[in-house]
């Protein structure tokens, strides 16, 4: 029989129903965490994973707020930076969220892993937003699926790849925040691939909706938002990753040269998210290799006063 999680509160830092080697990991784990903080958490993930085996399979339950639990593998070298208190996942994309609280909108979470931003949206301190966890792994997906039983089942989930159009396709990689349809695979788990304008012809979603629209799908950006025009002419926002190692910055380019939204990048060194112009400006932004930078599309003129907004908040604050 499976023992229980541990109980993280990172309001608190209260560490609870963890024996003395699991405390042991996690004062490791967290001061790993804040101390490859200072270089982009490189080889942060290989050590966790190493010291996770040497951990008994066990869950750990983070309470991300008062209305918010995420589940994970205790050790886990992806999600483990969560025990460093000053850690914030993806800062700019929770700066987004926060902002967006008492807008009226749906998430739609494609690659959404174990389903952390599913989690987030959907709790008060958030909106108690609508949202859809989309995830194509048969590895990851019962985690998903767990995450929304334990936070009452209040988002829905999805077992499928999103692409450009429905179809099926070949999921593959070695870790589990990386699987990626991405190329002509041959091997690997078969799984459906849906378009995200298909959510609308299908019902899920209505196509005069307002939707923030995360994508990370590991090479396959392109793709989905070929098969989600309609939804990119809705009052939408994409969420995008751009990976640190891409110096052509393949999805900023299509954005700005193949689409009708404008690219906006959250630029550290003005604390503001910046509409770009020419791409050479993220030359200057993607500092590190490792890891991946977010980059967002919009078409919507809501939207845009929204982020706008956000943005003479964040220079109030600073002044």
């Amino acid at each position: 029989m499976a023992q229980p999680p541990i109980q993280f509160d990172r309001a608190s830092g209260a560490l609870e129903g963890a024996n003395a080697w699991e405390r042991t990991a996690a004062l490791a784990l967290s001061t790993g965490a804040k101390i490859s903080s200072h270089f982009s958490h490189k080889g942060y993930i290989a050590c966790a994973n190493l010291l996770r085996k040497a951990l008994p399979e066990r869950d750990i339950a983070v309470k991300l707020n008062e209305d918010a639990v995420f589940e994970f593998p205790y050790g886990d070298g992806y999600w483990s930076k969560l025990l460093d208190l000053g850690y914030t996942y993806e800062d700019e994309l929770e700066l987004l969220f926060e902002d967006s609280a008492g807008v009226d909108y749906t998430l739609l979470d494609c690659g959404a892993n174990y389903g952390y931003w599913s989690v987030l949206a959907s709790s008060k301190p958030f909106g108690a937003h609508k949202a859809i966890a989309i995830e194509p792994s048969g590895q990851n997906y019962p985690k998903l699926a767990n995450n929304a039983r334990v936070n009452g089942n209040r988002f829905e989930t999805m077992k499928c790849a999103i692409g450009a159009s429905r179809g099926t396709a070949r999921l593959s990689g070695t870790k589990h925040e990386a699987f990626s349809i991405a190329g002509d695979q041959t091997s690997g788990e078969e799984v459906p691939v849906v378009a995200l304008d298909n959510l609308i012809e299908d019902g899920k979603v209505a196509a005069s909706g307002k939707y923030l629209v995360k994508l990370d799908v590991e090479g396959v950006e392109i793709e989905a938002m070929k098969g989600g025009r309609r939804l990119m002419e809705a009052d939408s926002v994409l969420l995008c990753e751009e990976h640190g190692n891409d110096r052509a910055h393949t999805v900023s380019r299509y954005i700005l040269e193949q689409t009708p939204l404008k690219l906006i990048v959250y630029d550290p060194s003005t604390n503001r998210l910046e509409t770009v112009n020419e791409l050479s400006t993220l030359d200057r932004i993607k500092v590190s290799s490792n890891i991946g930078y977010n980059v967002f599309g919009t078409a919507s003129a809501f939207w845009q006063d929204r982020i706008d907004a956000l943005n003479a908040k964040a220079a109030r604050r600073v002044q």
